[in-house]
């Protein structure tokens, strides 16, 4: 009888383990299938949290993509933008120093600054530019169109000469851009166009510690003189000019460090995307501080910012609606000095209630 007795107490107890082991196997399996709905990301532009799952990259379907062109049925249109998507790639090789249509640019190409021919996300794409165009620009204190935004770049980022509106060219270029932004709504902004956020340092950027990572991170393409790589042929250049003759002019929009911080931090070195960036920020923000303090072309444009109370606070050129000097609108503090406008701004507020 003892036997028996210890024999059912051993089997009791091992159904008692099989038990245990097959709830810890059930509790496995609910874990597995609800993690990826406990793992979560803060969006930046709301600031809510969101679900996502492990590893598979849901992100990408909120962000913009730009249509394909050889779903375009008429052919007219598609040659038209086919044409206006080369010259954007390749400005360059039809409209640089030695373009085969003019030789209007200072020999950079469009897709330096607007990556991937102005498709690439958080690459300065044109996604929102046909849904926002004409609009009103406090730089230019007036309502812009399409022309004037592309004529902009010539003038400013190409150091060189506006095109002709009714040139092939220009109608080439703005049937793409407006052709990238045919699928977003009229009126709204596609998601990822234009820059990433950048948080502002407390400090002001350090020129001297942004060389530091020039020669780390970015002269290898660029070269120690800042002036590119350029090919054989000299139509256009593998790697573009960041300062000096041919780069683009101060009165471009990259000249302003907090653009150029953006830029760098979410797609340089080459290959780096918004989601995997290499530059920590103030790596960003120091080298747009060197790059920036290099010698490069100068554009009088005394007529930029006719109401100097909407110069952005990294506009370097005075005169200012506040009491900070050129160079700490060039390099900064510039959290402190936007934390002060933001006070000014709802003080203003407030005396109009």
């Amino acid at each position: 009888m003892r036997e028996n007795h210890e024999r059912e107490s051993m089997e009791q107890r091992l159904i008692s383990i099989i038990n245990r082991l097959m709830v810890l196997v059930i509790v496995l399996i609910i874990g597995l299938i609800s993690i990826p709905a406990l793992l979560i990301y803060r969006d930046s532009d709301t600031g809510t949290k969101v679900a996502t799952e492990i590893k598979i990259d849901t992100l990408k379907d909120r962000y913009w993509k730009a249509p394909a062109i050889a779903d375009l049925n008429d052919a007219e249109l598609k040659k038209k933008v086919e044409y206006g998507k080369e010259l954007i790639a390749h400005t360059s090789k039809y409209l640089g120093p030695k373009g085969t249509v003019k030789k209007i640019s200072n020999g950079m190409n469009c897709q330096n600054c607007h990556l991937d021919a102005g498709t690439k996300v958080f690459g300065n794409n044109y996604g929102s530019v046909a849904s926002t165009y004409p609009k009103f620009r406090p730089r230019s204190g007036t309502i812009e169109n399409i022309y004037k935004r592309v004529n902009d770049c010539f003038e400013r980022s190409l150091n060189g000469q506006p095109l002709d509106t009714l040139s092939s060219e220009m109608q080439a270029i703005t049937a793409f851009i407006n052709f990238l932004g045919s699928n977003v709504e009229k009126g709204k902004k596609a998601e990822g166009s234009g820059f990433k956020d950048l948080t502002y340092m407390e400090r002001a950027a350090d020129p001297l510690k942004g060389k530091t990572v020039y020669v780390a991170k970015c002269q290898s393409c660029h070269q120690a003189d800042g002036g590119g790589i350029i090919l054989p042929d000299s139509s256009e250049y593998s790697y573009p000019p960041l300062w000096g003759a041919h780069s683009y002019n101060d009165a471009a929009g990259l000249y302003r460090i907090s653009n150029f911080a953006k830029y760098v931090k979410y797609n340089m070195p080459q290959g780096t995307n918004h989601d995997s960036p290499s530059l920590t920020d103030e790596e960003a923000w120091d080298v747009s501080a060197f790059v920036n303090s290099q010698e490069r072309p100068h554009l009088k444009v005394s007529a930029d910012w006719p109401d100097i109370s909407k110069k952005p606070i990294d506009h370097p050129f005075g005169p200012f609606a506040d009491s900070y000097s050129e160079q700490e609108h060039k390099y900064g503090p510039f959290k402190k000095m936007a934390d002060e406008r933001k006070k000014q701004e709802e003080k203003k507020k407030t005396s109009k209630k």
